[in-house]
């Protein structure tokens, strides 16, 4: 199970640049509890949102000590997926974001080059082998390093009339990502 560190990247300068108020976070770690397997072994050409990556399959492997928390999860149609995006560029404040020609604020977007990389994608769940969930609608980068699992509740998750800010208005149709934000391709 690997550690990874909310904050610190050698690879990423730039992040982990707290204020005060944030000394007593600075230890703060999470733990790998398992993998991602899909198809997306690049960024280029992967699905932007799990919209978009209707039928994809894939595989979670949750790790040994994790199992008994799968317990009842084959009730559920859909779980929420929660990841460390490892293979990011540096943080960026204002990014030109997949669905949009303009530049914004990084928080006002998807985009994965944030002072955290922690990504979130809502697949549905085909089945459950002992660790492996077989998910499809993928839209993640193999290998990824997983965080949790959450199930996708609809009465919690879903709320179709908000507003969305500049999404709402004129945007480009893109799809699949380049490699915009992504180290090392």
């Amino acid at each position: 199970m690997g550690t990874v560190m909310a904050g610190h990247s050698n690879k990423n300068p730039g992040r982990g640049d707290m204020d005060q108020s944030d000394e007593h976070h600075s230890g703060l770690a999470f733990h790998s509890i398992g993998v991602i397997r899909t198809p997306f072994i690049e960024a280029s050409g992967t699905p932007i949102q799990s919209t978009y990556a209707e039928g994809v399959e894939g595989d979670v492997w949750v790790n040994e000590a994790y199992v008994d928390a799968l317990a009842d999860i084959e009730g559920f149609e859909r779980v929420w997926l929660i990841y460390w995006l490892d293979r990011v560029g540096c943080y960026r404040p204002r990014v030109v974001p997949y669905r949009d020609t303009r530049e914004h604020g990084l928080f006002a977007t998807r985009s994965p080059c944030r002072p955290n990389p922690i990504g979130i994608s809502v697949v549905r769940l085909l089945r459950r082998e002992e660790r492996v969930l077989h998910v499809v609608d993928v839209d993640i980068l193999d290998k990824t390093p997983l965080l949790d699992i959450k199930p996708y509740v609809p009465e919690f998750d879903s709320h179709p009339m908000s507003r969305a800010g500049w999404f709402d208005h004129g945007r480009s149709n893109r799809e699949v990502a380049d490699n915009r934000f992504h180290a090392d391709e």
